[in-house]
């Protein structure tokens, strides 16, 4: 599992762009990525939408976005097309990366504990390290959070 001031492993995924994401070509910028739970659903649709209206802040901070979860490409490009979403999303469906990045783990949801993703949000510099790591992220107001974090240190 990653940790701050480390770096992350390479990867390659799927990406929505019909290319493969591979952190060691692709990474030119600071990069969030962004761990959600589940396309269409009202709180990772929320976070989607929110980063999405920022996406021209965290540009011009010289930042990148990506949104990774275990659903499919065909799955991700339904919701990035809904939502018009300016930034890729990632297919993890072997929960390698989001478990490298720490977001699996038990959850509970009506009084039932089981496995799943945590909403996660990872802030990687240019130079493949881990500057910040956001942890059960909630989502209202997410974005504004991470992009004050930028600010402050940029």
């Amino acid at each position: 599992m990653i940790k701050e001031n480390k770096l992350l492993k390479d990867f390659k995924l799927p990406s929505t762009n019909g290319k493969i994401f591979h952190l060691k070509k692709d990474l030119k910028q600071n990069l969030i990525i962004y761990v959600y739970p589940k396309d269409n659903t009202p709180g990772c649709t929320t976070e989607s939408i929110e980063f999405a209206k920022d996406y021209k802040k965290y540009k011009k901070l010289n930042t990148e976005i990506i949104g990774v979860s275990k659903d499919s490409i065909e799955s991700h490009l339904k919701f990035k097309s809904k939502f018009k979403l300016p930034f890729e999303l990632l297919s993890d469906e072997n929960i390698k990366l989001i478990k490298e990045l720490g977001a699996w783990g038990e959850k509970s949801m009506y009084g039932k504990k089981f496995m799943g993703i945590k909403r996660t949000t990872v802030l990687i510099g240019k130079n493949q390290k881990v500057i910040k790591i956001w942890n059960n992220v909630k989502v209202k107001d997410h974005s504004k959070i991470i992009l004050q974090f930028l600010k402050d240190i940029i």
